[in-house]
């Protein structure tokens, strides 16, 4: 075992019964979703969303369903790595104006629907169904249905981030679950999953956040020597918590590591090459980006948000519990640096 935190094996509740502070017993990591957000309701501070990227060849498709207190987000998203054309839509919600998440991420619909603009995003116990319907900003119809499917036994990084008994998160980060479906923009439809491998990515967040933060986050999945790696792991938000969200599945088995990652990257040339190391050597993999998906929003000294999000391909090596070492390349992936205030 590559991590000294405490591993969680049974339900907890993720607060304290009056929702106010950190549950105690909440410290840790799980191989599954475990945690229960009973994190009522301070203005300004609790944070809620489902993120899924679906990584397919040379596109990339994704979905936020969030709601971060001050007011409410839904999109879709779509990139072609070759070209760097991209597509979607996305809507702002007055605070509590019809996003909801549940406390138990999975257990009900996400939806919303408004003009030009429908999302439903649906959990069985086998799979997480991705619908939507939109206008392009040119006019042009678009929709989208995929299906990402849950293996049986697949487990995954979870873990409660604790800055402090006030501000602390729970976080779910799912990489590697087969996808199927299809794009369609205008008369363009886009196979997803039919002519080659295509990997889910779900990140779940609910949490009471400082209100100035910044991350790292990277993921990625692919086949190595007749093996499925998925590939997970974060920076600078987790330092100084005694918790990480790093690790990384080999056919559906979680290699945890405790420790606190190297990222090397250069925030002004985003384009070039991302290393992301472990110190007690279990990963070292490379990322070389296709294209940077750049946000930049400044709604004053209290609200905004800078991310550089690149995709590409991962390649490199990590060593699992067991000793075994897995050469990986060209695995499909991204990498990011976000800077929020909110």
């Amino acid at each position: 075992m590559s991590t000294h935190e405490n591993e969680i094996t049974s339900p907890v509740r993720l607060c304290t019964d009056d929702g106010a502070r950190l549950n105690p017993s909440a410290r840790g990591w799980s191989r599954v979703p475990l945690h229960e957000a009973n994190l009522g309701e301070p203005a300004g501070t609790t944070k809620r969303w489902d993120y899924w990227a679906i990584l397919c060849g040379d596109y990339v498709v994704s979905s936020v369903y969030s709601d971060i207190n001050v007011l409410g987000l839904a999109d879709v998203y779509w990139v072609n790595l070759v070209t760097g054309e991209t597509g979607g839509r996305s809507i702002l919600l007055e605070a509590g104006s019809g996003i909801t998440l549940p406390d138990v991420p999975g257990t009900n619909p996400l939806t919303i629907a408004v003009p030009d603009f429908d999302l439903a995003i649906v959990d069985d116990e086998h799979a997480t169904r991705l619908l939507a319907a939109w206008t392009e900003s040119n006019g042009t119809p678009s929709r989208l249905d995929i299906l990402v499917a849950r293996p049986t036994a697949h487990e995954s990084v979870n873990v409660v981030i604790p800055w402090d008994e006030e501000h602390f998160t729970f976080t779910s980060k799912q990489q590697a679950r087969p996808a199927t479906g299809e794009l369609v923009v205008g008369d363009h439809h886009i196979a997803i999953g039919a002519d080659n491998d295509a990997w889910g990515v779900l990140d779940v967040g609910r949490g009471r956040w400082p209100s100035r933060i910044t991350w790292n986050w990277g993921g990625g999945a692919g086949r190595a020597n007749g093996h499925v790696i998925g590939l997970q792991f974060g920076g600078q938000w987790t330092a100084g918590t005694g918790f990480t969200e790093n690790g990384f599945t080999v056919d559906g088995v979680l290699t945890k590591i405790g420790r606190e990652l190297e990222w090397t990257y250069d925030w002004d040339h985003p384009l070039e090459a991302w290393r992301v190391r472990d110190p007690g050597g279990q990963l070292d993999v490379t990322l070389h980006p296709r294209f940077d998906k750049v946000t930049d929003v400044d709604a004053g000294p209290d609200l905004g948000s800078q991310v550089h999000q690149v995709f590409g391909w991962w390649s490199g090596v990590v060593v699992d519990d067991n000793g075994q070492r897995h050469d990986v390349t060209n695995l499909q992936g991204f990498a990011e640096e976000a800077r929020q205030r909110w």
